[in-house]
């Protein structure tokens, strides 16, 4: 499985737990795609958000994002890891 980072931004003065739901909302709609969201974070200062998921393809992490309604272009495949 595939290991991908994604970024939102506009999420300025969000706050943890409206980060929570918007987390759990994905959780909700991983399950089609095949995709795991693992972690979420937030700049609440810059209004970026940063997700690390695994899935099939950026375009099913896309789609769940979509559903989610918080969609993003900026998805990031990383094939390169070291501890």
């Amino acid at each position: 499985m595939a290991k991908f980072m994604d970024v939102h931004d506009g999420f300025v003065g969000v706050t943890q737990v409206q980060l929570e739901e918007a987390h759990r909302r994905d959780l909700e709609n991983e399950g089609a795609e095949g995709v795991h969201f693992e972690k979420a974070w937030l700049d609440p200062e810059s209004g970026k958000v940063f997700c690390l998921s695994t899935g099939p393809s950026k375009e099913a992490v896309a789609r769940v994002h979509e559903r989610s309604g918080h969609p993003t272009t900026q998805i990031y495949e990383l094939p390169v890891e070291v501890d």
